[in-house]
């Protein structure tokens, strides 16, 4: 089996972009011959057609990037497969992606969500994300490396550092960790919250309102967003320094940095929704609060990036959820917990290991994937 992976390429340290390298990896790992390309570049995925003659092209991404992932290669007569995220609904491509023999998707929420806005779930199997649990793994608190990085942040030993990770630190839950925070007031030990975020646009404003909501908390003192390019090669010493891994997601179709920090022995909050009810089990791996709240919307307006005209408007026939808000409440008692209970922490941690070791290890997943295409499309 030959195969062409079509991702954000060379890899930045973002979710979609690891989803792909771990994927290319771990194929070259189980001895099949793979190559990466970026999912933009015509001329490149051209001369891999033309000369290395993929017997698939596995293209990472969402419905919006089907003319990249999916129509580019059908043009030269290779077989797409792509693999899929989900963004709280479907606006176009039906009929293309349902002409496929196969999709990939992330979880079974995802799965859900294309269903449910018209996509054949015969053709659609769930490929998990991949972890390099080689590379996420526990360090102990005395190491030098994890040290630094909590120095860095201005955290002291006696602190607790809890933390969240994502493009920005809103969609990841933020503002409900911060009112639970809030809530939780002096309950706990003394703590410090970290949201690590990417430099962009819509990172800037988010920040300004999150931080904003802080300060009405009378918070603020305690709460740093870290808004920075970092490498992968600093993640998993940046998840060892928490003690406590916090991201009930608004909106989640896997949920990357929750699996990492589990492969790194953290306790995690989550959510009960979505794409964590695949990776996290609730009070054995994670807390999971209940949904607080669902956002349904029964239009929204689109543009060129997924395949329409300036200000087109979509009006649902039925409406749809398009994200979540955990309960903070329950995010407020399972922070509270694991806060003042460190072999409770612990326990959930090492039992977070020995899930995201057996379950999502990137060469595992690499193998499901030359599985289900042996099983699905007949190449081998």
């Amino acid at each position: 089996m030959k195969v062409l992976v079509l991702y954000d390429y060379p890899p930045s340290p973002g979710g979609l972009a690891t989803q792909g390298d771990l994927l290319y990896k771990g194929l070259l790992e189980i001895g099949v011959e793979a190559y990466p390309a970026h999912f933009d570049s015509p001329q490149e995925k051209e001369w891999y057609y033309r000369w290395f003659k993929p017997d698939v092209v596995v293209g990472v991404g969402y419905w919006g990037h089907t003319p990249q992932v999916i129509m580019h290669p059908q043009k030269f007569n290779v077989q797409p497969v792509p693999w899929l995220v989900a963004d709280g609904y479907i606006a176009n491509y039906q009929n293309i992606l349902n002409a496929l023999p196969l999709i990939l998707v992330t979880s079974n929420w995802v799965k859900e969500m294309y269903m449910r806005d018209g996509i054949d779930g015969t053709k659609i199997e769930v490929l998990p994300v991949g972890c390099n649990t080689d590379s996420f793994i526990p360090y102990p608190t005395n190491h030098p490396k994890v040290q630094a990085v909590r120095a860095s942040l201005g955290v002291s030993s006696e602190q607790l550092l809890i933390l969240t990770v994502g493009g920005d630190g809103c969609s990841k839950g933020a503002r409900e960790v911060m009112q639970a925070l809030a809530r939780i007031g002096n309950k706990a030990p003394d703590w410090k919250y970290v949201c690590k975020v990417w430099p962009q646009p819509r990172t800037r404003l988010q920040n300004e309102a999150d931080l904003e909501l802080a300060v009405q908390l009378g918070i603020d003192q305690k709460v740093l967003y870290a808004t920075n390019t970092v490498s992968r090669n600093y993640m998993p010493y940046l998840v060892n320094a928490c003690d406590i891994y916090a991201a009930p997601s608004r909106l989640e179709g896997f949920g990357m940095p929750q699996v990492e920090a589990g492969a790194c022995e953290k306790p995690v909050i989550g959510i009960s929704a979505m794409g964590m009810l695949d990776t996290l089990v609730h009070k054995e791996t994670a807390l999971l609060a209940d949904v607080g709240e669902e956002i349904v919307l029964n239009e929204v307006m689109l543009g060129v990036e997924s395949g329409f005209e300036t200000n087109h408007k979509v009006v649902f026939g039925t409406p749809r959820t398009v994200d979540y808000r955990a309960d903070i409440n329950d995010i407020g008692e399972y922070l509270l917990r694991l806060m003042t209970d460190a072999a409770y922490r612990d326990k959930l941690g090492k039992a977070a290991r020995k899930r995201v070791v057996e379950q999502f290890d990137y060469r595992l997943v690499a193998k499901r994937f030359v599985q289900i295409v042996n099983e699905k499309l007949n190449i081998h």
